[in-house]
């Protein structure tokens, strides 16, 4: 089972139009809610039978999302971008408060960048492990819950501050790790720091902006390495444009779902999720 998650530049020459659907709707899904895009990516060809999708799909899927959270927080980065250079626009009331907030996402955006850098090699290969995905899966959803339960939820983005963003991105850092996600980790570490729950998801997305951003960049710059298959280009346009619009509504649904709903359902749903791997993984399939 794990021979077959190391799967990373298939020999697949052609993608049915089914499984573009399939994987970039599942990439939309779970990229923004927190239960892990990387552990459902890696279990849904193998529980379905499919070959890995190989890394010119991975390609599709990580610039659809990317373009997902550019679109959705246009304004916010054109404010955010302003502010940071001396200028007002924008009306958002709690961007306003911040105007040094670019300082700081790029400031939490190390960390992430120092440990994909670091443990590059692990996370293709040992750590790509059920095992890994099963117990990071239940471990960081009971995190979450402990995260909701201590959390005042008083704060909202416009008081975030260096040390708050650096608490965030140094756990952002974490979602290297397959089965963590990285909205899971930074929502939770957001609630740790009191943040209101919509607050940390919002203040969540806009950090994972130069994340997604980079590895997207970095997926390309592999794929000119390796090539690419024509027969992929089909399946390609339909990952972006799926993932994208997927992803657009699902960061819609959990800004608003958040401001008036507990995480709880999520939490339940990784613990399953991981038992669910770990059982499989135990039973040697």
């Amino acid at each position: 089972m794990v021979e077959e998650w190391d799967l990373r530049y298939s020999d697949l020459s052609i993608m049915p139009i089914y499984q573009a659907l399939v994987l970039a709707i599942l990439q939309g899904l779970t990229e923004f809610l927190p239960v892990s895009s990387s552990a459902h990516l890696a279990m849904a060809p193998w529980l379905l039978g499919w070959k890995d999708q190989g890394l010119e799909f991975d390609v599709a899927l990580h610039i659809g999302t990317l373009f997902s959270v550019l679109v959705y927080f246009f304004k916010d980065w054109v404010q955010i971008l302003s502010q940071a250079a001396g200028f007002r626009t924008g009306n958002d009331i709690q961007l306003n408060k911040n105007p040094r907030l670019l300082w700081y996402l790029m400031a939490g955006s190390v960390p992430v960048a120092v440990a994909g850098l670091l443990f590059k090699d692990a996370v293709e290969t040992t750590l790509r492990s059920p095992y890994v995905v099963g117990v990071m899966a239940i471990v960081i959803g009971l995190v979450m819950y402990a995260a909701e339960r201590y959390s005042s939820a008083k704060r909202d983005l416009g008081e975030v501050t260096l040390t708050d963003c650096l608490f965030i991105g140094t756990a952002q850092a974490l979602a290297i790790v397959p089965g963590t996600s990285r909205s899971g980790i930074t929502l939770a570490a957001g609630l740790f720091r009191h943040l209101d729950r919509a607050a940390a998801a919002r203040f969540s997305f806009l950090l994972s902006t130069p994340a997604v951003g980079a590895a997207a960049a970095k997926a390309v710059l592999d794929l000119r390495k390796h090539g690419m298959a024509e027969d992929m280009q089909a399946p390609m346009l339909i990952g972006i444009a799926v993932s994208a619009l997927t992803g657009l509504a699902v960061i819609a649904f959990f800004l608003r779902f958040l401001r008036t709903n507990s995480i709880r359902p999520f939490v339940i749903y990784r613990i399953a999720f991981g038992a669910f791997v770990l059982a499989l993984a135990l039973s040697g399939r």
